[in-house]
């Protein structure tokens, strides 16, 4: 907001007259002055922008989106669980900035008893290591990058083995 005030500086002494309305025969059009009243160097407020973000689970949820889909930009929660969540309180599927405080609190502790980011992921990760050291055959599909559920590994998986590389065939001998 102060850089926003201190753009408008320069021009704003060079307009007041045109905003406080004072010069009544200008030559700036009404939709021009009326857009720089909101710019007036008395009072650097920007009118009808509200700026809160929702903190659930230690991740900013978007305010402009239903709960239920908000909720979705959790690590570990996604479509069925919201909809759990929002079941389990009794909640209406409202947009996320509606919310009350009250409500919000509630949020936060029903979604603070789910396994979810850190947590998870940090979960993912030792079960993952855990299979490397045991050398089951999963463990070692992981250690060697290769798909561990069975896929075939002839001509698809690029995803998890890099990018092809050139073998030289046999040379032809006359």
């Amino acid at each position: 907001m102060a850089a926003l005030s201190a753009m408008m500086l320069p021009l704003a002494s060079s307009l007041s007259t045109f905003i406080r309305g004072e010069n009544t025969s200008s030559s700036l059009p009404t939709s021009l002055s009326l857009s720089l009243s909101n710019y007036s160097s008395t009072s650097p407020k920007l009118r009808g922008i509200r700026i809160q973000c929702v903190r659930v689970g230690g991740v900013e949820i978007p305010n402009n989106k239903r709960v239920e889909f908000s909720l979705q930009h959790i690590h570990g929660v996604g479509r069925s669980r919201s909809r759990q969540i929002l079941c389990d309180l009794g909640m209406e599927n409202k947009i996320t900035k509606d919310l009350s405080e009250d409500e919000l609190i509630q949020l936060r502790d029903e979604v603070s008893k789910y396994m979810i980011e850190g947590d998870l992921k940090r979960f993912n990760r030792l079960a993952i290591e855990r299979l490397k050291e045991i050398r089951c055959y999963r463990g070692i599909r992981h250690q060697m990058g290769l798909p561990c559920r069975g896929q075939r590994t002839k001509n698809n998986c690029r995803t998890l083995k890099g990018k092809k590389v050139a073998v030289a065939g046999k040379k032809k001998t006359k």
